[in-house]
């Protein structure tokens, strides 16, 4: 069932969302070599609860920490760890989840650590761009498989490959609802978007091929050649006069 949003749950799902964009800002200064995925869940879990937030995703269908930080060719959820440590060079995925009064925010970035090479850099500028071209088809005379086929032009376009087997998602009383967003479609397919929707946009995008597994721990999805992946996030809300990106970082 999808689920359409008033103009206060709207501003709802905004304040939860810019706990979660201050949270990524802050999250930010703390990446280097050498700090842990397990000190950066745990700054994370303090920053939001210091913001009068609840970590979203700590629980969440048995997920252990409060967010998922994913390192390298682990593609989403990867389980923060304190024997972890980042290395100069690699790129590590933060998603976070908040709930404040009974409403969820959630967005990603992946950030470098330290100096990145070139293709790894277009990897994360392809994805990020890929996430804003996405958000751009909403509008209410659009479709699902408009924002899927956006993604997937400009991913391909520069070489590199969408993740198929993991779809964004509607957000709002629930962390996920419907519809499902895949980052590849074809144009005018899929559910009809509508005023009140609110939705989170996510690419995963690999380096190499598409293909992803389970790793043991039954959470980290990995891809299956070893290669680098980006994930950018945003949840977006469709207005009459198209989107509006509530967990886009609100400084005023």
């Amino acid at each position: 069932m999808i689920y359409i949003k008033n103009r206060d749950e709207i501003e709802r799902i905004r304040e939860s969302n810019q706990i979660v964009a201050q949270t990524l800002l802050h999250i930010k200064s703390f990446i280097e070599p050498g700090i842990t995925t397990g000190e950066l869940n745990r700054e994370i879990e303090d920053y939001i609860q210091k913001m009068k937030g609840k970590p979203a995703f700590k629980g969440l269908y048995g997920f252990p920490s409060s967010s998922c930080i994913s390192v390298q060719d682990e593609v989403v959820h990867g389980i923060p760890s304190f024997k972890r440590k980042l290395k100069d060079g690699e790129i590590v995925g933060i998603d976070i989840g908040v709930e404040l009064a009974g409403f969820f925010g959630d967005a990603a970035c992946t950030f470098k650590v330290g100096s990145v090479d070139k293709k790894t850099a277009d990897l994360l500028r392809v994805t990020e761009e890929s996430l804003y071209l996405g958000i751009d088809q909403l509008h209410t005379d659009k479709h699902v498989g408009d924002i899927g086929h956006a993604i997937q032009s400009n991913v391909e376009k520069n070489h590199f490959s969408v993740v198929r087997d993991l779809v964004g998602h509607g957000v709002g009383r629930k962390p996920h609802e419907d519809p499902q967003v895949p980052n590849y479609g074809h144009p005018n397919k899929g559910i009809r978007l509508r005023t009140g929707m609110v939705l989170a946009i996510e690419p995963m995008v690999n380096m190499g091929t598409h293909e992803v597994y389970f790793a043991d721990d039954e959470w980290t999805v990995k891809t299956k050649d070893g290669c680098p992946s980006a994930h950018f996030e945003h949840s977006v809300a469709i207005t009459d006069n198209g989107p509006d990106i509530l967990s886009k970082l609100d400084l005023e």
